[in-house]
């Protein structure tokens, strides 16, 4: 029990899920966030026990069951999401560094006096994340299922998990080459990776469902690359999809990467 400045002032920076005024009439009121799922929750449970209390009886009988069941909870979506950004952020920050790093250090000067093709050293930059993609989506897929008990439905799915996987690190490592291609200082190349990625750190659905952003916004989310991918690996994980079914999320995936290889190509310089 607070006072009311402190205990508005609790609430409205978060410690506190709901704040109830008592009047000397026997009233209350509720102050709650209805953009925060805890702060609704706590309202309606809180008015649900006020109400009971005061007499009030239920004209319908109801019962309750909870459902927790692996495949169903917070944890089951969150996996395949974070999947999505680390092969992002590797794709991006580890191909962007590296081309800008060498740029720095004079290295690429010295490939333009050898036999070896722009396109295939872009490409080769691009597809060495594939290396650490096994790595990356072994380790934390391992950890969802052995210590969150995650589902994987069967082992086919294991296989286009991988080859999902494959086409992300890819997709995001050519998004990482035309992010690159032509900045000269880290400073420059941090900033537009971090320009490029923070629309799909927000929108792609990586912590919670992009349903719950207005529906005109909608065809634009799903355009995202992270969005495809996380949508994909959810899908084939949690649900068992076939790499067929989710043949409109792989497209999107390779257009970006694909659009964005051959612009990067078209764009790049050697210093």
């Amino acid at each position: 029990v607070l006072d009311r400045d402190a205990a508005l002032k609790a609430f409205h920076f978060g410690k506190f899920d709901l704040a109830i005024e008592s009047h000397p009439d026997g009233s209350y009121t509720y102050y709650y966030d209805p953009a925060r799922p805890e702060s609704v929750l706590s309202r309606a449970e809180i008015d649900a026990q006020l109400q009971s209390a005061a007499g009030r009886k239920d004209a319908l009988a109801t019962s309750a069951q909870s459902s927790s069941e692996p495949g169903s909870r917070y944890i089951d979506f969150l996996i395949p999401g974070l999947l999505g950004m680390n092969l992002m952020n590797s794709g991006m920050w580890g191909v962007g560094f590296a081309l800008v790093e060498m740029r720095q250090r004079k290295l690429l000067k010295r490939f333009v006096a050898t036999p070896m093709r722009r396109s295939d050293f872009l490409l080769a930059l691009a597809s060495s994340r594939l290396v650490l993609m096994v790595i990356e989506v072994g380790l934390l897929l391992s950890f969802g299922v052995l210590v969150f008990h995650m589902p994987v439905q069967g082992w086919s799915s294991i296989l286009s998990v991988l080859l999902l996987g494959s086409l992300g690190a890819v997709t995001f490592g050519g998004v990482g080459l035309l992010t690159a291609c032509r900045a000269q200082k880290i400073e420059t190349v941090s900033g537009l990776i971090n320009l490029v990625m923070m629309p799909m750190w927000i929108f792609s659905g990586v912590f919670f469902s992009y349903q719950r952003f207005p529906a005109i916004t909608h065809p634009f989310i799903k355009a995202l690359p992270l969005t495809a991918l996380n949508d994909a690996l959810r899908a084939t994980i949690l649900e068992g999809a076939t790499l067929a079914s989710q043949s409109g999320r792989l497209l999107v995936l390779v257009v970006w990467g694909g659009v964005s290889f051959v612009l990067a190509l078209r764009w790049f310089r050697w210093t």
